[in-house]
């Protein structure tokens, strides 16, 4: 995307921006020099507590996403209905926590994201846990401390045998992934997942074999989840995807006997990542067409009304966060001005994975008049190594902290060491007060699994 073109004559539209960060987010005038703040905390303080680059998440904000969601459903869908937090998008112990203090469910994919769930105390019965290729670890992982399993294909219901018994399987209820065959419009193509040619889940035939297989070992299979993929702005295409399930559910009960309890049609809802997406489409225009189009596909298929189950993924979590970075280096090469920051791909890969594009303030004075399009980029080895491209800021001086909205998805959960890189410390804000709930890695946990010749 050219900022070129959404930014006319390079000016900074501070409203805008200021209404992609969270909910708690304000310009505070009221000591001197104004400063970003989060929940009554100035992020300059926070910066110099916990250092940089550091990543900081607003309750209010979280809370206020569960509470959309959850006002929602209410309003358009009659039955039972269910919000599942998605692990993938950031997943901590506290975090972990906050679900269930939320009545959320818990989406992990992993022995390592369940970890994260024993450690948060999260009841069994409120975790769901996804993957592709589950190793023999994951499915114990999953059967000793899960109660959904969302079965994948089909030698993944035979490894869970050879693994146990039925009678050892009585407690998980499992749940079938189906491949719709149709892809919802995303940002990029790598975070479209419900083609014909995805890698996730299985075809029509495939799911009928699968609900064949477990009514004959007594296994308890009770729903249906699709997900046809990531950061969608328009539900239209989730229409056919419940209308393929539900003639499937159809077919299977005609066949089998087998009765639909549960349906998940994933997640995936979109989030404005800079202000040239504002407004973006509400989360209750996303639930209403769903709980509609499942309602109604329902009545005219004289099928009972199943428990909705919805994923919300980066809507609930991503407004949440925010990156918070010192700027070490200002240079000018030719046309373009450099802010090279303390951090990058290592703790943000999205934009060099997903050409995915950003927005920032500086964190004192971000009411300063614009002095031109800076690109901001990290300390790493790699050419690809920016965050932002063209974006207008005011002048810049080394020293300063920048923060970028936005970050509380799909960031820290895909981070890696690169360089040498130490993972950020993470704070959760509320009431004017703020919790360590991440420490930053040090040197020594760089080197702890190392084994010397």
């Amino acid at each position: 995307m050219k900022f070129e073109t959404i930014y006319p004559e390079n000016k900074i539209d501070l409203a805008g921006r200021l209404a992609l960060f969270p909910d708690s987010a304000v310009v505070d005038r009221t000591a001197g020099e104004p400063c970003l703040s989060i929940a009554g905390v100035d992020l300059d303080s926070l910066a110099e507590k916990y250092g940089t680059p550091l990543y900081i998440y607003d309750r209010k904000t979280l809370d206020n996403a569960v509470n959309a969601y959850k006002k929602a459903l209410d309003q358009y869908y009659p039955g039972e209905t269910g919000i599942t937090y998605a692990g993938k998008a950031y997943l901590c112990t506290a975090i972990a926590q906050w679900t269930q203090l939320r009545g959320l469910y818990l989406d992990c994919t992993g022995a390592g994201e369940l970890r994260f769930a024993q450690e948060g105390k999260v009841n069994r019965d409120r975790i769901v846990v996804h993957g592709v290729n589950k190793s023999r670890d994951d499915l114990k992982a999953a059967v000793e401390s899960a109660g959904i399993l969302v079965i994948d294909n089909l030698p993944e219901l035979d490894h869970l045998l050879e693994l146990y018994p039925p009678d050892a399987l009585k407690h998980l209820t499992l749940w079938l992934r189906l491949r719709p065959g149709l892809a919802v419009d995303t940002h990029h193509r790598h975070t479209q997942t419900g083609q014909a040619s995805s890698k996730f889940g299985m075809n029509k035939q495939e799911i009928c074999s699968a609900v064949t297989f477990c009514l004959e070992h007594g296994l308890r299979v009770t729903g249906i989840h699709f997900h046809q993929g990531s950061h969608f702005h328009d539900p239209e295409p989730l229409g056919q995807a419940i209308e393929t399930a539900l003639d499937l559910v159809v077919e299977l009960q005609a066949e089998t006997g087998w009765q639909l309890e549960t349906l998940c049609p994933g997640g995936g809802w979109g989030v404005a990542y800079h202000e040239s997406e504002l407004p973006h489409p509400p989360v209750e225009k996303y639930v209403q067409f769903i709980s509609e189009h499942v309602r109604t596909g329902c009545e005219t298929r004289r099928l009972s009304l199943p428990q909705l189950i919805l994923e919300p993924g980066r809507s609930l979590v991503a407004r949440a966060g925010v990156a918070v970075y010192r700027i070490g280096t200002v240079k000018n090469a030719a046309e373009r001005r450099w802010l090279l920051m303390d951090g990058g791909m290592s703790d943000n890969p999205r934009p060099a994975l997903y050409q995915v594009s950003y927005s920032a303030l500086p964190v004192r004075s971000p009411d300063r008049p614009g002095a031109g399009p800076v690109w901001q980029a990290g300390p790493h080895c790699e050419s690809g190594d920016i965050l932002i491209e063209s974006l207008p800021m005011p002048e810049i001086q080394p020293g300063e902290l920048v923060a970028v909205p936005v970050s509380g998805a799909y960031h820290l959960s895909m981070g890696s060491n690169y360089n040498g890189a130490r993972k950020p410390a993470v704070v959760l804000v509320e009431g004017g007060s703020a919790r360590l709930i991440q420490q930053r890695e040090s040197l020594d946990d760089l080197v702890r699994r190392d084994i010397p010749l």
